[in-house]
């Protein structure tokens, strides 16, 4: 009995067919688990921010400190602007 590849009895046509369709589902599955990943973060920032206001509500901590949290978790371009403005203001 004699092993033959499989890609050995295919064309050049059905062999590129194949690497193509594979590199769609790769592409797609990236799309997919990027956006599930974005959401996840979403839903935890989201989440914070309103234990923070809750935390702020009962009193326990100060609406200066709820907002210097809130700006420490925030993107580099929202601290960027944050500076900016304290910048403009003072």
């Amino acid at each position: 009995m004699s092993f033959q590849p499989l890609l050995a009895s295919a064309n050049d046509s059905e062999v590129l067919m194949v690497l193509f369709g594979g590199g769609i589902v790769v592409a797609v599955v990236a799309i997919i688990t990027e956006a599930v990943r974005k959401i996840a973060q979403t839903k935890s920032r989201e989440e914070t921010r309103r234990e923070i206001a809750a935390y702020v509500a009962e009193g326990t901590i100060s609406p200066d400190d709820a907002a210097k949290l809130l700006a420490a978790g925030g993107s580099i371009k929202e601290q960027l602007a944050n500076k900016l403005k304290d910048k403009l203001n003072a």
